[in-house]
């Protein structure tokens, strides 16, 4: 794939039309982790990378990821089952989320879980690889991100670059700035916790 420049240094598509930045896949609209990584220097953002063996769940992660730095999140694709909106609730790894409150507290119908195929959709990810980062691929802003507010406190979020193979530690002023360049504002809340 060719990569291409504007006068100010950024990413474009041929004939110079803006890019944020070098996509992976031509014609996709989908992002490598490299074309990530790329992003992020950049940027500016600094962060600590992690490889580890495919992880599909929390507890997976807790096991096989090694111990570092910063807030462990998880990360749940949800949709409005009524109007299809999409939400992305992050929250630290020990909480169980109540949809049902959630729900409720953001204002929406039931909430169910995302299919892996609206996952792919949106996202360009698997099961397993759902993190903020992963947004850079929802050039349409169908996802919601809602942070909660721990997590928003917390000094540095480990996150999976768009694989479950690896995880990478962003402190909170780095991964405010990558949500800034790619437009996603996070909602910052409560999530209520199940009983």
């Amino acid at each position: 794939m060719e990569h291409r420049t504007n006068d100010k240094g950024r990413a474009c598509q041929p004939g110079g039309a803006s890019l944020r930045p070098v996509l992976a896949a031509p014609g996709r609209g989908r992002w490598a982790p490299e074309a990530l990584y790329a992003f992020l220097a950049e940027q500016g953002i600094a962060y600590e990378r992690i490889d580890h063996p495919a992880v599909f769940t929390a507890q997976e992660a807790e096991r096989l990821v090694p111990k570092a730095r910063g807030a462990h999140a998880k990360n749940l694709l949800v949709e409005d089952r009524k109007d299809g909106r999409l939400f992305m609730l992050s929250v630290p790894f020990g909480k169980r989320t109540d949809l049902a409150a959630t729900a409720r507290s953001l204002g929406t119908g039931k909430l169910r879980f995302a299919s892996a195929e609206t996952m792919q959709e949106t996202l360009g990810i698997t099961p397993g690889a759902v993190s903020m980062l992963a947004l850079v691929n929802d050039q349409a802003r169908r996802v919601n991100l809602v942070l909660d507010r721990v997590l928003s406190e917390a000094e540095a979020l480990q996150c999976h670059p768009l694989v479950n193979t690896a995880t990478l530690v962003i402190d909170q002023g780095g991964l405010r700035k990558f949500l800034d360049a790619i437009e996603h504002v996070p909602r910052v809340q409560e999530l209520p916790a199940a009983k």
